[in-house]
């Protein structure tokens, strides 16, 4: 598949995990984050990611230079921002070609253009294909636009724990023939890390007709993508989790380069106006993907996301592939000793392969283990019904913290089995 894995270590459970950081090459990369508090075992980086040093200067220095220094003159060099920056993820991160990703709004705005736009590029069809897994405010859009403009959503019941495969889209689409407006998943599902392929889904879609928008939130920064070599329509993602934005962080979008002046931006804002400061009658939207940028952009979210996604690409997205593959292996290993015996099962993938950088794992108690383990200093999340997700950042994780937060977890399941026992 397109996101085949790289060569790397799978550690067994009784590996040292002092020996494991000493031998990881991307351990040095660990200084270039903020750690307050150094007894934190931090399992949530695939929601929000730690603050780079960098990100924390650049922000002061935007505040205090920039703003209060240059005032509305900072514009001269402001306005390029979201293109520069998106140019950067695309073709550091994200297999694309210049000029195919901005940075800008949030994921939900973002998805919700696209999915406009690719709707009003197929007006003859009415089907709509996505996954009952896929990320809510993924979901949530399309039944809004479903119901707005009289279309179908073709719901697929993927398994809990690989999510959709190709199979399950052939069979939707074959439902559906010459039907089909869209296709739209998520890369790697948020609750169990599964990877859809995405390179023959989207070669399915195309020989169907139909166009293909991804949700890459949990796979940029974690695994290789490669947009264009995939051909790729469209895609959107949030810079929070592995590109370590910062809270709310801009989001992106991705366009293809030959479809950025076909397809219609549904939310014709001033900041993709040709010769903008004009201020002219009518729309002409700007040729490149600086046409789909709408409002006023917000220099301090992108300046910080810009120094999140730097460290990322200075970091190189194959070695980070193989510490996130290393790192998952682990806590695999570290669930079957320690977990498997006392009721856990995975909520993940086991193939590396078909795997991105969390690991969740499954109990009936999940969700109050969770805030007990929040408690005791470690911190990972709770996804209903029955996961505690393990966000094993490649960045800024480190195996002590992955031996420390499972060995935490076996600790309270172990107690709460006692608990359970003198009930009875």
């Amino acid at each position: 598949m397109d996101t085949e894995a790289v060569e790397a270590s799978a550690p067994s459970a009784d590996a040292d995990p002092a020996a494991l950081d000493a031998a990881d090459p991307l351990a040095e990369l660990r200084r270039r984050f903020v750690f307050p508090d150094p007894d934190l075992v931090y399992l949530d980086g695939n929601s929000l990611g730690r603050p780079p040093l960098r990100a924390i200067e650049r922000l002061a220095r935007v505040a205090t230079e920039e703003w209060a220094g240059e005032l509305i003159r900072g514009w001269d060099h402001w306005l390029s921002a979201p293109g520069a920056v998106g140019d950067l993820l695309g073709t550091g991160l994200l297999g694309a070609r210049p000029d195919e990703v901005a940075i800008c709004d949030s994921t939900t705005v973002n998805f919700y253009r696209l999915a406009i736009a690719a709707l009003d590029a197929r007006p003859d069809r009415r089907v709509v294909i996505t996954d009952r897994a896929n990320f809510p405010t993924d979901r949530y859009v399309l039944e809004g636009l479903a119901r707005d403009r009289r279309r179908e959503i073709e719901w697929i019941d993927g398994d809990p724990v690989d999510g959709p495969t190709v199979n399950d889209v052939r069979a939707a689409l074959q439902r559906h023939p010459g039907h089909v407006a869209l296709v739209t998943l998520s890369h790697v599902n948020y609750r169990s890390a599964a990877i859809a392929d995405l390179s023959a889904i989207t070669r399915l879609a195309h020989e169907a007709g139909a166009l293909v928008l991804w949700d890459l939130s949990h796979s940029a920064g974690a695994i290789p993508i490669r947009l264009a070599a995939h051909d790729v329509d469209l895609a959107v993602g949030c810079t929070y989790k592995y590109l370590n934005g910062g809270p709310g962080a801009p989001a992106y979008l991705y366009i293809r380069g030959d479809l950025q002046g076909t397809l219609r931006n549904p939310i014709q804002g001033w900041f993709g106006q040709r010769e903008q400061f004009e201020m002219g009658q009518g729309f002409e939207p700007t040729a490149g993907i600086a046409g789909w940028l709408t409002g006023t952009p917000g220099i301090l979210g992108l300046a910080a996301a810009e120094e999140g996604i730097r460290v990322a690409v200075d970091a190189g997205i194959d070695r980070i592939r193989a510490k996130g593959i290393a790192l998952t292996e682990y806590a695999i290993a570290l669930h079957d000793a320690w977990l498997a015996p006392i009721r856990f099962t995975l909520g993940s993938p086991r193939d590396a392969a078909r795997r991105g950088a969390h690991v969740s794992v499954r109990r009936a108690d999940a969700r109050s283990l969770t805030t007990e383990m929040i408690a005791a200093g470690v911190v990972p999340d709770f996804r209903a019904p029955d996961s505690i997700r393990l966000g094993l950042s490649p960045l800024t994780t480190s195996f002590t913290d992955v031996a420390r937060g499972i060995g935490a977890l076996r600790d309270l399941a172990t107690a709460a089995n006692r608990r359970d026992a003198a009930r009875r």
